[in-house]
């Protein structure tokens, strides 16, 4: 029988990582202070990895650390150590991208499983037979690669093989960017990026300065390196039986929302597939719902063609959502009905809401009250993180999430 592969969630800091948990993640990816590709992102300091190592395994989940920066000497000096420390605390396994890295873990934490980054460009089945005849236990797939390569390279070995299903695209190839150091110094390779591949480009003729030329789209310039976001929800059937093991959702520098969200929906559609392969569909519900979180139009990548200009943006940066995250539910009074929510943006009585929990269909309702800590009617909740409690039409769970649409502020 076909093995159900993991879903793997991004956590860019401890509440994104228990929420992609508890919405059905099957593992979570994250990044401590050093030797990882978002320098950026909040990360985990050692207190804060050692309480989402029992979180995850509480949950009999699984916790994989970034180590993929592309090293150099200095960055080796105080490695062996952290490699150490990891272990010892009880990571799952760690993904390099760097042999150099590589070798020292072997060294250091030979019982540690390696997970082999997109960085390090596997994009033919000699490659993946190289690192498994090394002892990597997977391969996280080059985005470049199609269904039919992937596929193939199953056939011709035995690792576990990764790949991106969702999230952003860059320009570069499998990651490995030089714009962001040849424009603004900071190495993307050592977790710096400042995404200058989203940033408003115009076409200038060497012996013509000072004119612009027709590739521009709007009197804004245009965004040549901008790509679509990845979605490959309708093709869930398609990515299992090319032999995944891991689906790889993107997104540590991402919002809570937008993680448990994601992470909700892709449950929801690798369980049913599984329930009853033959009957699978696509739900439209599932489509609606990735429209609401903040995202660019969506692509699939390379998955069935090599991407044409149809997979780049030209007009804009920005990005789109329907609905935006306003509270988070910490706890349920089944006794009279009520919700006590943390306030995540403004709230007020008579906004129309939709409340999101893991596993099922988000139901709408109107805020008919609202009291503060102290029991006292309040109108508007504008304090951030404000404890307030509202009647809900349904049971709800602790961390569901309360959303508005965009507009209806």
């Amino acid at each position: 029988m076909m093995k159900k592969p993991e879903l793997l969630a991004p956590a860019g800091n401890m509440e994104k990582l228990k929420m992609a948990l508890i919405y059905g993640a099957d593992a979570v990816y994250l990044g401590g202070k050093a030797f990882g590709l978002r320098a950026y992102s909040n990360n985990f300091n050692e207190e804060e990895m050692a309480e989402a190592f029992a979180f995850a395994h509480q949950l009999n989940k699984k916790v994989y650390i970034t180590v993929n920066i592309f090293a150099h000497n200095t960055d080796l000096e105080t490695l062996p150590q952290y490699l150490e420390y990891l272990y010892n605390q009880g990571a799952d396994g760690i993904i390099v991208s760097d042999l150099g890295v590589y070798r020292i873990a072997r060294q250091v934490v030979p019982d540690l499983p390696i997970h082999v980054s997109t960085q390090a460009n596997n994009t033919n089945w000699a490659s993946a037979l190289m690192w498994q005849e090394l002892g990597v236990k997977r391969i996280v797939l080059a985005r470049e690669l199609s269904l039919r390569e992937i596929t193939e390279i199953h056939s011709k070995t035995s690792l576990e093989l990764e790949a991106f299903i969702h999230g952003a695209m860059c320009i570069s190839y499998s990651g490995r960017c030089l714009l962001s150091n040849y424009f603004a110094g900071r190495d993307a390779n050592r977790g710096e990026c400042v995404q200058a591949c989203r940033w408003k480009y115009y076409l200038v003729e060497e012996t013509r300065p000072g004119q612009f030329w027709p590739v521009v789209e709007d009197d804004k310039g245009t965004y040549i390196f901008n790509s679509k976001d990845l979605c490959m929800l309708p093709y869930i059937p398609q990515l299992i039986q090319a032999g995944l093991s891991s689906l790889k959702i993107e997104g540590r520098m991402k919002s809570v929302h937008y993680v448990a969200s994601v992470v909700n929906i892709y449950r929801q559609a690798i369980d049913r597939y599984f329930n009853d392969p033959e009957h699978y569909a696509v739900d439209e519900y599932w489509l609606e719902e990735l429209e609401k979180i903040s995202h660019r139009a969506y692509t699939s990548g390379f998955y069935f063609n090599k991407a044409t200009e149809h997979d780049q943006i030209y007009t804009t940066t920005s990005y789109m959502q329907t609905h935006e995250f306003i509270g988070l539910v910490k706890s349920y009074n089944a006794d009279n009905g009520t919700a006590i929510v943390e306030q995540r943006n403004n709230m007020k009585v008579g906004q129309e809401i939709e409340i999101v929990q893991p596993g099922v269909q988000a139901f709408t309702q109107f805020i008919t009250a609202m009291k503060d800590e102290d029991g006292n009617e309040i109108e508007v909740a504008p304090h951030p993180q404000q404890i307030i409690s509202i009647p809900v039409i349904k049971p709800v769970t602790e961390y569901a999430m309360l959303r508005r649409r965009v507009e209806a502020i």
